[in-house]
């Protein structure tokens, strides 16, 4: 039974990577880009969610209402006033300036909050569970943090899928000469899609705060475990990227049964296997539903 609850608890956990890489993902599937600052900017949304508590006394999940669309303004004024401008300076320009970016929030961090670990306090959600039988019980927030991450790519699955805006991306994503004679703004395009990226950042940082401990050097960590799940499920697939989260939530999960140890570098060996063997994933695609 100890093995079965190792796999439930990875798939659990597979689906909070999954919310995790979801914006990641899109970006990459719209943009061609890979944001080197996903993992700090998912910690910058947990402090903000942190100090909403801190002063107003907002339970996390309240504060979302706030954290969300500022995260969603933050990316639509950080594409148009500074990454669109990176984009044309070819693959390697859009790199150097998020990982720049990536630096600057950081520090910016542990300027404003120091080194102190901190942790979003969710009340009796964070301990209560559902007993399915001896040994085996299923965790509230784990499962919660699951079916928002389901919910989520779905959510933009459908997005892309039957909105005039998505379909819209997506055209730019292919094509962006051709979309550009038939009157698209790809400039707009690109910064909504970093809007709904960083607004899912911002619901992935709350989930990760409540899950556990961060502090402004979480984001390395973050970022990691986000972009073995997008690679591990196919570069620009959202459900892929959700059967990556699952894979990498699973492997870690069995590892961390065998010895403690093992938990994060069983993610990182699957990843690795993977990425030799299926250098496009498991489920390699254009973003798509």
């Amino acid at each position: 039974m100890s093995w079965v609850n190792a796999v439930v608890q990875g798939i659990l956990l597979g689906g909070l990577y999954a919310l995790v890489a979801a914006g990641l993902s899109l970006v990459f599937g719209v943009m061609r880009i890979v944001n080197l600052a996903h993992g700090v900017l998912a910690v910058l949304a947990a402090f903000g969610a942190y100090v909403l508590g801190d002063t107003l006394g907002l339970h996390p999940f309240l504060a979302l209402l706030v954290v969300v669309p500022v995260m969603a303004a933050v990316g639509y004024g950080l594409q148009r006033g500074l990454l669109n401008r990176a984009l044309g300076g070819g693959e390697l320009a859009p790199l150097l300036v998020t990982f720049g970016l990536a630096i600057v929030l950081q520090n910016a961090l542990l300027e404003a909050f120091s080194a102190d670990s901190r942790r979003l306090d969710v009340g009796d959600l964070g301990t209560a569970s559902i007993r399915l039988g001896d040994g085996l019980a299923i965790g509230v927030f784990p499962l919660l943090a699951a079916v928002v991450g389901v919910l989520v790519i779905a959510a933009i699955g459908q997005f892309l899928a039957r909105t005039a805006t998505g379909r819209a991306m997506r055209a730019t994503s292919d094509d962006r000469d051709a979309a550009a004679l038939m009157g698209i703004d790809g400039r707009h395009l690109y910064a909504v899609a970093t809007a709904i990226a960083l607004a899912t950042v911002a619901i992935a940082g709350v989930f990760l705060g409540a899950r556990s401990t961060f502090d402004p050097s979480a984001g390395g960590t973050t970022l990691i475990f986000a972009f073995e799940a997008v690679v591990i499920g196919g570069l620009g697939s959202l459900w892929g990227t959700l059967l990556g989260g699952v894979v990498l939530g699973v492997a870690q999960a069995l590892g961390a049964a065998v010895d403690p140890a093992y938990g994060v570098l069983a993610g990182h060996v699957v990843f690795l296997v993977v990425l030799a063997t299926r250098p496009r994933g498991l489920l390699p695609s254009a973003v798509t539903a």
